[in-house]
């Protein structure tokens, strides 16, 4: 059994969440100059000529983690941030015990059945994470706790718990953590589930795993210490000392991972770039065995691998059918791609975004017009069953569980105004069962919400779409303060979904907004091309015209609209405070991506070589000029800025803690005008903030208290 326990609790801290009730009274705005000077950073230039272009770095150094200089400067710069936001402390505790109050504190997951045990978490009032439970056969059995993520972070100021696959037999678990905060770099151990300890050996680095069939011996993936890349894939067995090294990827474009597929045949090494794939495998009954290739990697095809018992199902995406198609294949015949049987064709408007294959379906999430479907297929291509919703805006995703013989389904289901919703769907009749619906404790109506899709026009006519969230009564006099939030890279959707955090600016009389720009795959993959390499800047125009879209349509106003994004977002929030200043407010750009040039031309820090795929290698002179040209660290002019948090993470191995240090010290040297700048670094943790469940709200009323803050709203 596979859990993704980060997703799982990601989601959870979304989707929980319900409505207060607030009367709001504006408050004086408080400027820059009302407070004590904020820190200066030493300035010392370091020059850079690439094309026969200058660029000069006044804060370079700062890349330099042992300096003790820079940890000075950025314990600087949270005092600083502290002290202006500590007119904000009732409001942050405030908007925290809202978002308390609409989580329930002791709850129970569904169970899913895996191999003859139910598995399923629960979370208990004042503990920070879950633990995690099974029951054999049924759920009137006895209760076995597999891990208490609680005992296991405690004394750690940041714990992660990145997922855990259970030996075939039963009998052990390996599991991934860390106490960084990283969401990078993991340890392998492995549990005896009869004792409750680990067994007397572990991996530093690993990143993805899996069990042959003889639960003894285990599969793994393993970083580079320097780029974090995932390149090695080691074979071991539990009474074993030392490991086998089995497949290396040398291009470094390129990340491996093991796993095993549901119907517990295989073990698969699937080995991907941003545009091409490759898989190897090997019978899981027979581990020693080496690998095969699948189908040799071809550039700009990517494909997945699903077995039955006599056929292979393929999913198969290359330059010309970007949205996707399935194939069917005999498992004699698959090194024939002749003998190839076309089981889904592509859709110029439908991508599919997820293939499932159980004993007697296939199952299939797609997208269309920016919205999900579930397609039901029997084993030879004709469609059972077809899931639709009708509202205008909403998220939805199968899930076929563990079981290969599974004749159910299981699909969640959440819209702004929908608590996320988990039903059963039997395939053979049809029938669908409501299993289980996120309570709300402090109570939520939903019918006391507006919920609409927008469409902006791009700058180049497209139509882009938004959706927005409100109180019914709002006055459309532009009046309104507005938070609008993207992200808008490496085809990731920004799909709508229940978020109670939301609720404390919704119910304060806020519109909140969610664009679905190019750069992520929201309509289609095009949709992503679209927006990446040569064609990025899509992303920031895209995400301009949304928000002029709000004030157009007199939602809002420029006084009044906020923007937030994180990590790639954050870059997209850097670069519109560019583009756009005067259309801000404010903005929160979370652990943001913004010193895009000099980050993309250093190939020694960690993850840099598989991302010129995405943004493009900097090394080609069209690449360079043109990343160069939206940069935001190097565009920062000399001019009015809305006012700006942006946070970090000491930790973080996404985005080094450096880019938002460098990017808010250039920012306040150069800005003009009396609005705040604030960096807020988190010491302890690193690209995802706070692990726990109550810190991580923290972080989020922190935020939100500066968005309210900044339009007057202080209780």
């Amino acid at each position: 059994m596979k859990n993704t326990y980060l997703g799982t609790l990601a989601l959870s801290l979304c989707l929980g969440i319900g409505a207060c009730r607030t009367t709001v009274k504006e408050q004086p705005i408080l400027k820059e100059s009302d407070f004590e000077a904020a820190p200066v950073a030493m300035m010392k230039p370091d020059t850079f000529v690439e094309f026969g272009h200058q660029r000069i770095d006044p804060y370079f150094w700062m890349k330099d983690k042992k300096n003790p200089k820079v940890l000075d400067y950025i314990k600087a710069e949270n005092a600083y941030t502290d002290k202006v936001m500590a007119s904000t402390k009732n409001l942050q505790e405030k908007l925290y015990q809202e978002m308390i109050g609409r989580i329930k504190e002791d709850d129970e997951s569904y169970p899913a059945l895996d191999n003859g045990y139910y598995y399923y978490s629960r979370t208990e009032k004042g503990k920070q994470y879950a633990t995690l439970c099974r029951k054999k056969e049924s759920m009137q059995g006895s209760e076995e706790v597999v891990f208490d993520l609680n005992q296991m972070a405690q004394g750690k100021a940041a714990f992660i718990f990145a997922g855990y696959d259970i030996s075939p037999d039963n009998r052990l678990a390996a599991y991934l953590d860390n106490e960084t905060g990283s969401y990078a770099e993991f340890t392998l151990h492995i549990r005896d589930l009869s004792s409750g300890k680990d067994i007397a050996w572990h991996v530093d680095r690993a990143s993805s795993m899996a069990w042959a069939n003889d639960s003894k011996t285990l599969f793994y993936s393993q970083i580079d210490p320097q780029t974090l890349r995932s390149y090695r894939i080691y074979r071991r067995s539990i009474d074993e000392d030392k490991p086998t090294l089995i497949y290396e990827e040398k291009d470094t474009k390129f990340s491996t991972s093991v796993h095993s597929d549901i119907s517990r045949q295989y073990i698969m090494i699937n080995t991907s770039s941003s545009t091409t794939s490759e898989i190897r495998w090997i019978s899981a009954n027979r581990p020693t065995e080496p690998f095969g290739v699948f189908l040799p990697r071809t550039t700009g095809v990517e494909y997945d691998v699903m077995a039955h018992q006599d056929c292979f199902y393929i999913y198969y995406k290359d330059r010309t059918h970007l949205n996707g198609m399935v194939y069917q294949v005999a498992k004699a015949d698959y090194k024939n791609k002749s003998a190839w049987k076309l089981f889904k064709d592509h859709q110029e408007d439908v991508r599919i975004d997820d293939v499932s294959v159980l004993r007697d379906y296939v199952i299939m999430d797609l997208r269309r017009n920016g919205l999900n479907e579930i397609r039901i297929y029997d084993l030879d291509g004709k469609e059972l069953r077809n899931i639709t919703f009708p509202e205008p805006v909403y998220s939805v995703s199968s899930d076929t569980g563990m079981e290969f013989d599974a004749q159910t389904i299981r699909y969640s289901y959440t819209s702004f105004n929908r608590p996320g919703t988990l039903y059963e769907y039997d395939i053979p009749t049809g029938k669908t069962t409501k299993l289980r619906e996120r309570e709300i404790p402090s109570g939520f109506k939903p019918d006391d919400y507006m919920v609409e899709r927008l469409w902006a026009d791009a700058a180049d006519g497209t139509k882009i779409p938004m959706a927005v969230v409100y109180k019914k009564g709002l006055k459309r006099d532009g009046t309104a303060p507005a938070l609008i939030y993207s992200y808008g890279s490496y085809g990731a959707t920004s799909d709508v979904y229940f978020s109670g955090s939301i609720y404390s600016l919704v119910d304060r009389g806020f519109v909140y907004a969610i664009a679905q720009i190019r750069g992520g795959s929201d309509m289609g993959e095009q949709w992503y091309e679209d927006g990446k390499l040569l064609n990025k800047k899509n992303t920031f125009t895209d995400f301009i015209a949304c928000s002029e879209k709000l004030i157009a349509d007199h939602y809002t106003s420029a006084k009044k609209l906020a923007a937030m994004g994180g990590s790639a977002g954050g870059l997209l929030m850097g670069a519109v405070a560019n583009m756009r200043p005067d259309l801000y407010q404010s903005i929160v750009a979370q652990v943001p991506f913004v010193d895009v040039i000099s980050t993309m031309l250093d190939d020694t820090l960690p993850l840099t070589t598989g991302e010129y795929e995405e943004w493009g290698n900097p090394n080609e002179e069209a690449y360079y000029r043109y990343m160069l040209s939206y940069s935001p660290y190097d565009n920062i002019e000399a001019k009015e800025y809305p006012n700006m948090l942006v946070t970090g993470g000491w930790n973080d191995s996404q985005v080094l803690y450096h880019e938002p240090t460098k990017y808010v010290a250039k920012l306040r040297a150069m800005k003009k005008g009396d609005n705040l700048v604030l960096l807020h670094m988190n010491m302890e943790s690193g690209h995802g903030g706070a692990t726990g469940r109550y810190d991580g709200l923290r972080d989020t009323a922190f935020e939100y208290a500066f968005v309210l803050n900044r339009v007057g709203i202080n209780q």
